[in-house]
């Protein structure tokens, strides 16, 4: 794959599937050039292999398809090229698409109530004189902010005390009908005290000073549940629990399990039985904020609150939603394991089922009334397909990643495992480019700490493999996916058993593949990967270069200025500065000797650009080749989700300064 081809990269969402079972609609997003943003549209994907996908709407990015539980209505997420999503909603046999929401910055997710006639859905309220909502009211010009809280600002969100995110319910017109006409000449002179817009009001139930989701009606469609930090004292923890409001309005109440613990809720689903309640939490420890490592657990309790029971294993499965109902008294969650995301079958009682396993990672999945499966999900081959599911095995449906592959080789990664010098095992892979060799080595290191590589298309990879490099990429100790020990082996020793073990995996890569150049190699990673990468360059001098992007580079300067640095940087160093120091990549840099570009966004608030500027500057003043190259406009996500023309731009840097410092005969420096 090479910089240019970007817009081949097809994203495929979570399936809706029909309730009668006989198609799924997912959105397909793929950068674009020419609008410099993402596009997209909804797919109908028939789950009769006979018949073919086909595109069924033609908005700049539609996105989250989902159907009414009647089957007889689609709803989904459109936004303009401003970004901002709106709800709409289409009759399921197809027509015009009508909006039926107006929220002035957009809305982030929604929910079908079981009745098909109301949908509930999250937006952010803006404070009256900001973000716009005054005509002549910039950003530089709103009034000043007073801060008394941790919790006030979000990476890609900005400032969130003044815009919360809260929970509304909207009425779905019926379609079909005549509609709306916004009245002109005399009539709109008569009327012009009143819009006629053809949105219908939506009712906001929830009105905290904390984000409010993970919405979810009850059987009965009554009560609305959802999460949130609403407990006296939520600025200072990580603690979520799990609330109900009474659809028509009113006050939350919590329900609480009888075995409290203090955990973080991320995601809640009632059962379709009306019976239990489904969430997922992380258990935050005695301080409310010790997040380091842990694993998602998947937990049932009555609908009205009562004894909790945890029904996945705490140490060994990782799970995640959204939720999705599987039967009146299961659900469906994903579940990261060894490099790969499976899919579940949970009940409130009984065996947990194995569904998608294997080589793969599962995007998502819905089930349809009468038993029909439909799963998207990724492997070495796509970005993102869809499959049904047929005793376990996967019948896939669709092929969006198919220009991709005919337009660029897919260097399929291979499974590696090597020792640490303590005897702990490391897996990963490594992603042989064409030719004998040897070929220059990249070794890279995922963000985090607690996340993971997978075998799936990765195009960070694909790129550096058609650039003629060798990339080595493996899942040290402090990734998930291996159980939480593996996880919390980091707590407190950042630097320590993690260099170990990408050396080590190095070593043994370098051993075992013979087109693999020893001489050669270059060192890269961001977030946490730019924090083991300056702290590995700063011990070990034999890579050629390094790249260290968006960097945890200084514990001590994070602390005060990142989005999560009043809780980060203390669980996981430490939070006296002894122990900042002592795994501190800037208290080191003055052992770098590494060419080193350093890349950082403007706009990243969980690792601030003065993360990647001091480094930088510390390089500099010691006489270190170096080099800053810093994104305008762009956060923390740049690699993943930036604008198209920065991440063509990103790679082309990426390239050229490997060009400088490790040519290859496909990637040469400029003469």
């Amino acid at each position: 794959m090479k910089p240019e081809q970007l817009p081949l990269l097809n994203s495929v969402s979570a399936p809706a599937i029909h309730p009668d079972g006989t198609k799924a609609v997912v959105s397909v997003i793929r950068p674009d050039f020419d609008a410099d943003s993402y596009v997209g549209q909804l797919w109908s994907v028939p789950l009769d292999i006979t018949k073919h996908p086909r595109r069924i709407t033609r908005g700049f990015r539609d996105s989250s398809p989902s159907f009414s539980p009647d089957g007889l209505v689609l709803a989904f997420l459109r936004s303009d090229p401003d970004g901002k999503p709106q709800l709409f909603v289409v009759e399921a046999t197809g027509g015009e698409p009508q909006r039926i929401t107006d929220q002035h910055n957009g809305i982030s997710s929604f929910i079908w109530a079981p009745d098909s006639h109301r949908i509930a859905f999250l937006a952010r309220v803006p404070e009256q004189g900001r973000y716009g909502t005054v005509d002549g009211v910039a950003a530089g010009g709103e009034d000043a902010r007073l801060i008394t809280n941790n919790k006030y600002r979000m990476n890609g969100v900005g400032y969130t005390g003044d815009q919360p995110q809260q929970v509304f319910v909207v009425e779905v017109p019926e379609l079909g009908g005549e509609p709306a006409v916004a009245p002109r000449g005399r009539a709109a002179h008569e009327q012009a005290a009143r819009e006629v817009s053809g949105i219908p009001a939506a009712k906001q139930l929830t009105f905290g000073d904390a984000d409010h989701d993970s919405p979810c009606f009850s059987a009965d469609g009554s009560q609305i549940y959802f999460v949130a930090g609403l407990h006296q004292g939520h600025d200072d923890d990580l603690v979520t629990s799990v609330y109900r409001v009474a659809a028509s309005g009113g006050e939350p109440t919590a329900v609480e399990p009888s075995n409290k613990i203090r955990q973080t809720v991320t995601d809640v689903r009632t059962s379709t039985d009306g019976q239990w309640l489904f969430y997922i939490a992380q258990d935050m420890g005695q301080t409310g904020r010790d997040f380091v490592a842990r694993n998602g657990i998947l937990h049932v309790m009555p609908i009205g609150g009562g004894e909790s029971v945890p029904l996945t294993d705490v140490e060994y499965l990782d799970v995640a939603g959204p939720l999705e109902p599987s039967g009146p008294a299961s659900v469906l969650v994903l579940n990261t394991a060894l490099g790969s995301v499976e899919l579940l079958d949970v009940p409130a009682e009984g065996e947990i089922t194995p569904l998608v396993h294997g080589a793969r990672v599962v995007i998502g999945a819905s089930v349809a009334a009468n038993g029909e499966i439909a799963v998207s999900y990724s492997d070495a081959a796509t970005v993102g397909d869809v499959a049904s599911l047929e005793r376990s095995e996967l019948r896939l449906l669709t092929d969006f990643s198919a220009g991709l592959r005919n337009n660029s080789r897919v260097s399929e990664p291979v499974d590696f495992e090597a020792s640490s010098e303590d005897g702990h095992r490391v897996h990963g892979w490594v992603v042989l480019p064409d030719g004998p060799g040897p070929h220059p080595v990249l070794l890279n290191i995922h963000g985090g700490p607690f996340a993971q590589y997978t075998g799936a298309y990765f195009d960070e990879a694909q790129v550096y493999a058609a650039a003629g490099y060798a990339v080595v990429l493996c899942n040290p100790r402090g990734s998930s996916g291996y159980g939480q020990s593996h996880g919390r082996a980091l707590k407190e020793r950042m630097g320590t058993v993690d260099m170990q073990d990408v050396t080590a995996f190095l070593d043994s890569a370098l051993a075992a593949f013979d087109a693999l150049d020893q001489d050669r190699v270059g060192i890269m990673g961001g977030s946490y990967g730019g924090y083991l990468t300056a702290w590995t360059i700063a011990h070990d001098h034999r890579f050629t270069a390094a790249i260290v992007e968006r960097g945890f580079l200084d514990p001590v300067s994070f602390t005060g200025s990142s989005d999560i640095g009043w809780f980060f940087g203390g669980e996981y160093t430490g939070g006296t500065a002894e122990q900042m120091a002592a795994q501190s990549p800037m208290a080191v840099a003055g052992s770098v000797t590494t060419p080193t570009l350093v890349i950082h966004s403007e706009n990243d608030l969980r690792c601030p650009v003065e993360q990647g500027q001091r480094y930088y500057s510390q390089l500099k003043s010691q006489g270190v080749e170096t080099a800053l190259l810093v994104f305008p406009g762009e956060d923390h996500e740049l690699s993943r989700s930036g604008t198209p023309h920065h991440r063509k731009q990103r790679f082309e840097h990426i390239l050229h300064w490997w060009a400088q410092h490790l040519p290859t005969p496909s990637n040469t420096p400029e003469v």
